[in-house]
């Protein structure tokens, strides 16, 4: 048998007739339409759709960057609606790792400064915030390229210093944003093995991409069409795999 990640735990994320709306002047766009879903702790789930389906806009709530229009969330029980703006900035600061298609990383900072960042503002001591970087750094196999600058890594490499941003602050969920759209395919393999052994270890890993090649990865496949979940089910492939051995899923050496 394979390797198994963690059992899966109790709710943390419970969307419940969220809808979203944008006023573009005298039209409206209905990006989201009575969206309800469940994501527990430990889940592996991808949110797929086309461009235009919504899937950006969940992600902007679940990551409690935008707010709906109306309907309820709940993060680990409590209502986002309710909680002051400092509460939200805890939440993406220390309980959701961002990682982005387009990496953000500030192209005058070394590896290390990069990973530092989030937990400046979180106003961690510079010993501290040094030595958790290279703790991040070491999880994604980056320990020779530490000191290098984005422009002296391969984009694969950029991508592993994104996810050690991610990971420093030590949370709970890694929300990835088309984690593979600017990757080569062995890059991209390369990168999906990493989120497979950081979710074994524990992460809830939600992936937002419009590639079937990256939804497959996950357990769990929740397709958004039009602004609606179309459908929302345990991955086949996954169910398929778990009773083989699958040394394919293990983690890759750099």
């Amino acid at each position: 048998m394979a390797p198994q990640a963690t059992s899966i735990g109790e709710p943390i994320i419970e969307i419940h007739h969220v809808s979203r709306r944008y006023v573009m002047g005298a039209e409206t766009i209905h990006a989201l339409r009575d969206v309800s879903l469940t994501i527990r702790r430990n889940e592996y789930v991808a949110i797929m759709g086309p461009s235009g389906s919504g899937k950006s806009t969940l992600m902007n709530i679940i990551g409690c960057l935008d707010t709906p229009s109306g309907g309820d969330y709940f993060f680990e029980g409590e209502l986002v609606s309710k909680m002051s703006d400092n509460e939200l900035a805890q939440i993406r600061n220390q309980q959701i790792g961002f990682v982005f298609q387009t990496f953000n990383l500030l192209a005058r900072n070394d590896a290390v400064k990069n990973v530092e960042l989030p937990l400046v503002y979180a106003g961690i001591s510079r010993q501290e915030r040094q030595e958790r970087a290279v703790e991040a750094l070491r999880q994604v196999a980056l320990e020779d390229r530490m000191t290098h600058k984005p422009n002296e890594l391969s984009g694969g490499q950029r991508q592993r210093v994104a996810i050690a941003r991610a990971l420093v602050t030590r949370p709970s969920i890694i929300l990835a944003d088309e984690p593979t759209g600017n990757l080569d395919t062995a890059t991209g393999i390369d990168i999906m093995r990493l989120f497979e052994d950081l979710w074994r270890k524990g992460n809830t890993i939600i992936l937002v991409t419009h590639e079937e090649d990256v939804a497959r990865n996950a357990a769990r496949i929740i397709r958004v069409r039009d602004g609606k979940i179309e459908s929302d089910a345990p991955n086949p492939n996954r169910i398929q795999m778990a009773a083989t051995a699958a040394p394919t899923t293990a983690p890759a050496t750099p």
